[in-house]
């Protein structure tokens, strides 16, 4: 588009100014990732309103910032985190991030998919779970690390970093609509409620306990819900995962939902994964053709018991180098217990 220097009066060809800009990316996130990103944000809120008037207002600075959310390498949101400002009420310093791993790249394979999906079936089918009577709470207690990303805004020099691994603590109710989130570090002192009158009801203990165990119609559910330019069955392969990583399934259930994870285009085995704890298993995975990150779910190779999950990028983007570790996670308890905030005792049922 040329334009007469001299003639400011000349308007803008927006249609030509439109062709020579690139198309715009795609923002949405992942069912999973959207979950970490809305408590984050949650989080903030709930400091800002517990925040005494005559305190200032915190102001961003110009040297360090720091970008920082638990969503994947090439996510388009991202939560901005200003280092050196005042510390909210109930807050504390988050923990400085250390350097991702790097692995060797794996590559994936279909040619044991079926029959690994049985194993993982079969065993999810034979594992007994509690159920969660009312005034009762799942509870999940995991070890994460999520990515960050720093930059400089004086060089422009930016790095990725990862979270170093730490302990995240998650009550909830059977209908979702209660909760708490404890993920000291990264959240208030104690933690925050998750409590949401209108929650996903498709990451809920009482939606999926309603579902029929038939892989082909919960396969048909879940790409219901997804929408959207992005991939289809990238989204359905994340939202299934999301409610294997923080959710306790009914046995009969799990099982359809591996099978069904199973008949996803695109699904692989990779025969090498290590969750967050260093355990070795054996992994259903699937490469986001987006972001080139591919989200392992990781599997004991004897027991075929969930361990827990992990990203790893196998396509540079966004300056992630392949092999780089961009999120792992492990599993330490799935319990039901009596009340928000109880932490399991002996008795108490789980899975």
């Amino acid at each position: 588009m040329i334009r007469n220097p001299w003639r400011h009066h000349e308007p803008l060809d927006h249609a030509e100014l439109a062709r020579l800009l690139p198309a715009p990316a795609d923002p949405r996130l992942a069912a999973d990732r959207q979950d970490l990103l809305e408590e984050y944000l949650m989080s903030e809120i709930h400091q800002s309103d517990r925040a005494p008037a005559a305190l200032p207002a915190r102001r961003p600075l110009r040297r360090a910032v720091l970008f920082a959310a638990p969503v994947a390498a090439a996510a388009a949101l991202a939560v901005v985190v200003y280092l050196g400002g005042s510390p909210g009420v109930g807050t504390v310093a988050a923990p400085a991030p250390v350097k991702a791993p790097v692995v060797r790249v794996e590559e994936g394979s279909t040619v044991q998919l079926a029959s690994t999906v049985r194993e993982i079936a079969a065993a999810a089918t034979a594992r007994s779970t509690p159920r969660p009577g009312p005034g009762q709470y799942i509870y999940i207690k995991s070890r994460v690390s999520f990515m960050s990303t720093s930059h400089n805004a004086d060089t422009g020099e930016e790095a990725t970093w990862v979270q170093p691994l730490h302990d995240r603590e998650v009550w909830k109710s059977p209908d979702g609509t209660k909760g708490w989130l404890d993920e000291p570090g990264y959240q208030d002192k104690g933690g925050i409620t998750l409590d949401n009158k209108e929650p996903r009801k498709q990451n809920t203990y009482d939606w999926l306990a309603a579902q029929p165990n038939d892989p082909d119609a919960l396969l048909r559910s879940v790409y219901a819900t997804v929408s959207g330019d992005r991939d289809h069955d990238q989204q359905a392969f994340n939202a299934i995962g999301s409610v294997v990583r923080e959710q306790l399934v009914p046995s009969a259930l799990a099982a359809a939902l591996y099978e069904a994870a199973g008949r996803i285009p695109g699904v692989v085995v990779v025969e090498h994964s290590q969750d967050a704890s260093g355990r070795d298993g054996i992994a259903l995975a699937r490469l986001d053709p987006w972001t080139g990150e591919r989200s392992e779910w990781i599997f004991d190779r004897e027991s075929h018991q969930y361990l827990g999950s992990r990203g790893v990028q196998v396509r540079e983007f966004n300056g992630v180098k392949p092999g780089t570790v961009v999120e792992r996670t492990t599993i330490v308890t799935r319990a039901v217990v009596d009340a928000k905030n109880q932490r399991p005792g002996a008795g108490q049922a789980t899975a």
